[in-house]
């Protein structure tokens, strides 16, 4: 996909993700959170780590961040070590679910904190975001990127999910340094080293993955899996970066089923 292709196909898409938010908002609203088995003195929390840009209302038809333990870190905070924070001041174990840059976050703290992870969800993850042309990594061109930065000029404000009435404007951590840090982050994050030599506890991985992502691309699921031997891969058709909203379902299955493996054990 050329970069123009890519920032022109942008307001096709958020026409399209708009009409099934509308569509899937009453079955949001209906949602029961399906309780996990494990019991409350050690059941594993869940840290939930946010992509670039994005409004926590991203995660809004996913049934599993309305529950008890669930710690949603924005991309803000992400940079400013929160994640980090908690685990080191918290004890026991946590799902860890991460969604584009946050996935890269998710796997930076389950390298750095192997033993505290009960789970991964990987949604459009990558190690590192940018190409490699040195080491045959396909990823993103220095252009893409700034064709993400300029698409943000669509999708920033009222653009996907707007701005809640009688609520705060939930794009309002996106002050340019936060914004521009983001970025900085995607270009030089590159956690394929880390995952490569730390001896990992085999807990479950759930790896999703758009077949066509002009973002993440797809080979990332197959890295993934060779990290991971045990993930279950999902590879979902389309282009669709924006998985959250496209496949809710899947993913709190992906939750319960990393919440499960302690009552099991």
């Amino acid at each position: 996909m050329a970069d123009g292709d890519y920032e022109r196909g942008r307001g096709r898409e958020i026409a399209a993700i708009a009409a099934r938010l509308k569509r899937l908002a009453a079955e949001r609203d209906g949602r029961k959170a399906v309780p996990s088995s494990v019991s409350g003195a050690s059941r594993p929390g869940v840290l939930v780590l946010n992509g670039w840009a994005s409004s926590p209302h991203a995660w809004d038809l996913c049934g599993f961040l309305s529950r008890p333990g669930v710690h949603l870190f924005s991309y803000v905070d992400q940079l400013a070590g929160q994640p980090e924070r908690l685990l080191d001041s918290s004890a026991g174990r946590f799902v860890i679910v991460g969604w584009s840059m946050g996935g890269s976050g998710a796997l930076r703290l389950a390298c750095r904190f192997p033993d505290r992870v009960a789970g991964l969800v990987l949604v459009a993850a990558t190690p590192r975001m940018m190409e490699d042309k040195a080491a045959d990594w396909r990823g993103m061109s220095p252009r893409r990127l700034d064709a993400l930065r300029k698409g943000l000029g669509i999708t920033h404000g009222e653009g996907f999910f707007g701005v809640p009435e009688g609520k705060p404007n939930p794009y309002m951590v996106d002050a340019p340094e936060n914004l521009e840090g983001g970025l900085k982050y995607l270009l030089e994050t590159d956690v394929r080293a880390d995952l490569e030599r730390t001896p990992f506890p085999p807990f479950p991985v759930h790896v999703f993955q758009s077949a066509r992502d002009g973002i993440v691309r797809a080979e990332n699921a197959a890295y993934l899996k060779a990290v991971f031997p045990q993930a279950r891969v999902t590879m979902v058709p389309g282009t669709e970066h924006a998985l959250p909203i496209m496949i809710p379902k899947e993913i709190d299955d992906a939750v319960d089923a990393c919440l499960a493996v302690p009552a099991q054990g």
